[in-house]
């Protein structure tokens, strides 16, 4: 007996492939913007754009359960929140220290009378 399985039509990964060469042109060609958040922001969009596609076509996300799905793509998600938070804290600690440890600090002792007499 044959092993049942689900059987897709092979245009649908000729579409995403060419999709995919698509989304390439369109971050290749950011190399044509100038510096600055919005390219950067481009690349990204499109980098994830990409990978998505490949997540869930070519590796079939898009055909299976909905806990396989959370089971695959639920740790990446809670690893890019956690790095959020820590790039936040890490921002905040800087900070911190830039204001408290950048301060002249004033003469004590021996010093601080030398200086008040003078």
């Amino acid at each position: 007996m044959a092993a049942e399985g689900q059987q897709h039509p092979l245009s649908i990964y000729f579409w995403i492939w060419g999709l995919l060469f698509l989304l390439s042109g369109f971050s290749y060609a950011t190399d044509f913007i100038g510096d600055g958040f919005f390219r950067w922001g481009l690349i990204l969009l499109f980098m994830f754009l990409k990978a998505g596609f490949i997540v869930a076509f070519f590796m079939h996300m898009k055909w299976e359960r909905v806990a396989l799905i959370l089971t695959i793509l639920g740790p990446p998600a809670v690893l890019l929140v956690l790095i959020g938070l820590m790039a936040v804290e890490a921002d905040y600690t800087k900070g911190t220290r830039d204001a408290y440890f950048s301060a002249p600090i004033a003469p004590v002792g021996h010093a601080a009378e030398a200086e008040a007499e003078h």
